[in-house]
């Protein structure tokens, strides 16, 4: 560990508790941090974070899941050296920009099927309200203003503001604010944690898929579409499912006539193992919904691609049918820019294949968690490992959090779900850290 001198400690203590007397931090009882200090970061490379004081974390979890390729990578950090000389930001409503429509471009030739235009925002809650109001307006345009509802997964995440929160069913962030929202319906998740014993994760998906088409088939003629996080929802630990789902979900949103709404803000580029996470259930949404990984972890960006036909309800000469939503930084020049670097490091590292050769490594090298006596269903989901902890510590999480800086680990578990999403540019010699890190925490519960 780097030894620091008296001045050095003085200046963390100081950032501490400026960033307390002024910072109202997210997802944080402020209270807790007269015990629990900061952390303050000074610097990042790779997958390292570095604090004031001289300590270094190998960040585990991408910094909220949004560092794909390591902070201050070279290649990103160059590509917007070059745009702040052209054009930092111009407001995306009667002008354009090279970025903006080269990012279109590129994604619309990425995504599945004929999501072919991109609607843009800053961060993935907003992304969220995007596609909901399109999905609402498009069945008004259609004649069809009945169609007013939506449905969701139980124990799905999709943000925190007012109409994603309707859409999610996380008790701690939702139950407060229950006087705000819309209603809204959860079927029955297909996480295979909650299979019979004995029951597979595709024949559980298929179960509770039927579950959905009986709630589908009956309340159609109000429901203007079904959301949800595919393979992997994130927020509530991680509870993973089989593509199945996926498709019959896509099967009953044609037969019954709702959107599907993919929420891959956490999931898409990567993560699950494929580019997006509804390749690998070969379907296409009618609104696929990014942000986190798109710029690299560097800017707020976030988009909704829609489908050429809900592109074309909007297209009229009326301005009361056109989709009347703006955000101030709409196609931020920046933040584009960081996307396009970011989606040619995917294509010039040959990414995807990469990333299964370390998580195979990974998963090998894991087996020692997997058959902790403490340990709990171990899975994995192509750059995401997660598995639950059995303790009696109620505040687990924070305990863990703690433990794990002591190890030069940055985690933060959901709960008792202790949880893995690295950056894609993590070594061998990290992950092994990583995984022993890990094992030094649960030894010591």
């Amino acid at each position: 560990m780097t030894k620091i001198n008296h001045s050095t400690l003085v200046a963390t203590s100081s950032l501490q508790q400026r960033s307390l007397d002024t910072v109202w931090h997210p997802c944080t009882q402020m209270k807790q941090h007269e015990t629990c200090p900061l952390v303050p970061v000074v610097s990042g490379k790779g997958a390292w974070l570095h604090d004031a004081d001289g300590n270094h974390y190998l960040d585990a979890i991408s910094s909220w899941w949004v560092n794909l390729f390591g902070h201050s990578n070279s290649y990103i950090n160059a590509a917007i050296r070059d745009q702040l000389e052209k054009i930092e930001h111009v407001m995306l409503a009667g002008f354009t920009h090279e970025p903006v429509v080269t990012l279109s471009e590129r994604l619309k030739n990425m995504a599945p099927g004929s999501l072919g235009h991109c609607f843009y925002a800053s961060d993935g809650a907003s992304a969220i309200e995007i596609a909901l109001k399109m999905s609402f307006h498009y069945w008004l345009l259609r004649g069809q203003p009945q169609k007013s509802q939506f449905i969701s997964l139980q124990n799905d995440y999709h943000g925190e503001t007012l109409g994603a929160l309707s859409v999610t069913d996380v008790a701690i962030f939702k139950q407060m604010y229950a006087p705000l929202l819309r209603q809204c319906a959860h079927v029955p998740t297909p996480d295979w944690r909650y299979a019979e014993p004995g029951e597979s994760a595709q024949d559980y998906a298929i179960r509770i898929a039927a579950v959905l088409e009986q709630h589908v088939a009956e309340n159609h003629e109000q429901i203007a579409a079904l959301i949800l996080e595919p393979l992997v929802q994130g927020a509530t630990g991680m509870g993973m499912y089989h593509p199945i789902y996926l498709q019959r979900a896509r099967e009953i949103c044609n037969q019954y006539q709702i959107h599907l709404i993919a929420d891959e803000i956490a999931v898409g580029f990567g993560r699950t193992g494929t580019l997006f996470a509804c390749n690998q259930a070969d379907i296409t949404p009618d609104f696929l919904c990014l942000s986190k990984g798109l710029s690299g972890g560097y800017l707020p960006l976030s988009v909704v691609m829609a489908t050429d036909t809900v592109f074309q309800a909007f297209y009229d000469d009326k301005i009361a049918r056109a989709f009347l939503h703006s955000h101030s930084h709409t196609g931020n020049a920046l933040a584009c820019r960081a996307a396009l670097a970011t989606l040619d490091i995917f294509e010039q590292d040959q990414v995807i294949d990469t990333n299964k050769i370390k998580a195979a490594y990974l998963n090998k090298i894991a087996a020692p968690i997997t058959a902790h006596s403490k340990v709990t269903n171990f899975r994995n989901c192509g750059m995401i490992w997660a598995f639950e902890v059995e303790t009696k510590d109620a505040d687990f999480a924070a305990t863990c959090f703690q433990a794990g800086l002591k190890q030069q680990l940055l985690l933060r578990p959901l709960g008792t779900t202790i949880y893995f999403m690295p950056p894609y540019i993590i070594n061998e010699q990290e992950m092994d850290l990583l995984v022993n890190g890990t094992l030094q925490i649960l030894d010591s519960l």
